[in-house]
């Protein structure tokens, strides 16, 4: 297994700190594609590659809608695709996308659709064909095995769900 060593300083500890990556991951992944407009990287080292849309539409304040992209994929088995917002749309527009993110399993054919949200209260927002509505992420998925045991071994999270950690960010030494 190869593993790539990232060295990042720390601004809270001031110390450097060594992150290893396993990387028996090949860093591209061949997709078989059937779309007029093949999704595209903006800048290279980009994660997303941006989902167009193929319909015009208005979105009125805190309405959604389902919107086409065209784009049709056959992944190879292992890798999952992830619908995610367009991070311009939802700072300048509110525009989000419902089921963030949004699965597209290997074995889907079918057209990739996004259910674009409109989380502005007052401004209605357009979309026309062609602009940019999110992008797709694509990744290797493990695949898990679930082992029934009858009691779970404890944490230091144990049972504490949402919000259990506080809103602030700790001082040093302090809890929230």
């Amino acid at each position: 297994m190869r593993v790539t060593t990232l060295f990042r300083r720390t601004r809270l500890f001031r110390r450097t700190a060594v992150l290893h990556y396993p990387r028996d991951v090949a860093d591209s992944v061949e997709v078989l594609i059937s779309a007029e407009q093949v999704p595209s990287y903006a800048h290279p080292g980009d994660a997303g590659a941006d989902l167009v849309s193929t319909e015009a539409l208005e979105l009125a304040p805190g309405a959604r809608a389902t919107v086409g992209t065209g784009v049709s994929i056959a992944l190879p088995d292992g890798y999952v695709a992830f619908v995610v917002p367009r991070s311009g749309l939802a700072a300048k527009h509110g525009i989000t996308i419902v089921n963030s993110p949004g699965t597209v399993d290997a074995g889907y054919r079918g057209e990739i659709r996004v259910t674009l949200l409109n989380t502005d209260t007052s401004v209605a927002y357009s979309v026309a064909v062609g602009d940019r509505i999110a992008q797709l992420i694509v990744m290797p998925v493990s695949r898990a095995t679930f082992i029934p045991v009858e009691t779970l071994p404890g944490s230091h999270r144990g049972e504490s769900g949402f919000g259990s950690t506080g809103y602030r960010a700790e001082k040093s030494g302090e809890q929230s």
